[in-house]
């Protein structure tokens, strides 16, 4: 039975890491073009942008995947996206909100004076940018993104409220079935694995960046 039961949690937990990885990979750099909008010089685009990032941090994100994946066909005559691919597109929509915050944090953390002084060696914005300013965004939000990275690892349960079958899901389903409660309670230690590399990881990286400190 036990063997049964952690086939069946890793074949959920793969749904989990297919959310997981999905989100990081569109998030992040849709992050930073929200970012660059929220800081737009032109009014009416940074306002809808940073009133986008309102709408999205103030609500559940629970909610936001029934939205995705109920509204469409309630409002239009059209099928309803499949549940795993609503799931993605409520969990990248709202990560990049999340991500654009901290990356425009860290942007703005960066002192004016470090622009001032690319411009006074005749380096472009661009350069200035990639080769200045980047390296130390990098280094300041790098603990905030471990926090969200932790965060997604677990939000990836709210899957289960469209019966998208992740790890959860598959755990529940032994016990409403079989009568089972610990895989339940086993499914936590799939979590603790995966977050614990995660913390080694971005540990590593946080090294990595020590000889560059801001």
């Amino acid at each position: 039975m036990f063997w049964t039961v952690t086939t069946k949690l890793l074949e959920g937990f793969g749904v989990s890491c297919t959310i997981f990885f999905v989100t990081l990979i569109a998030a992040l750099p849709l992050g930073l073009v929200i970012a660059f909008g929220s800081m737009c010089k032109f009014k009416p685009l940074a306002w809808l942008t940073r009133t986008f990032v309102w709408i999205i941090r103030g609500t559940p994100l629970m909610l936001q995947v029934m939205i995705v994946y109920y509204v469409p066909s309630l409002l239009w005559d059209v099928r309803p996206l499949g549940r795993l691919t609503a799931v993605l597109v409520a969990f990248i929509i709202n990560y990049a909100a999340y991500f654009s915050e901290i990356y425009r944090g860290g942007i703005e953390s960066v002192s004016k004076g470090q622009y001032e002084a690319g411009q006074v060696l005749g380096m472009t914005r661009r350069q200035i940018f990639f080769n200045v300013i980047l390296l130390q965004v990098v280094k300041r939000i790098v603990p905030p993104m471990g926090n969200e990275f932790m965060t997604l690892v677990k939000d990836t349960s709210l899957a289960r409220i469209i019966s998208a079958k992740e790890i959860i899901m598959v755990a529940q389903e032994f016990t409403t079935v079989r009568g089972l409660i610990w895989p339940l309670f086993y499914s936590g230690v799939f979590y603790l694995v995966f977050c614990g590399l995660l913390t080694i990881i971005l540990g590593r990286v946080e090294k990595k960046l020590d000889y560059f400190r801001v």
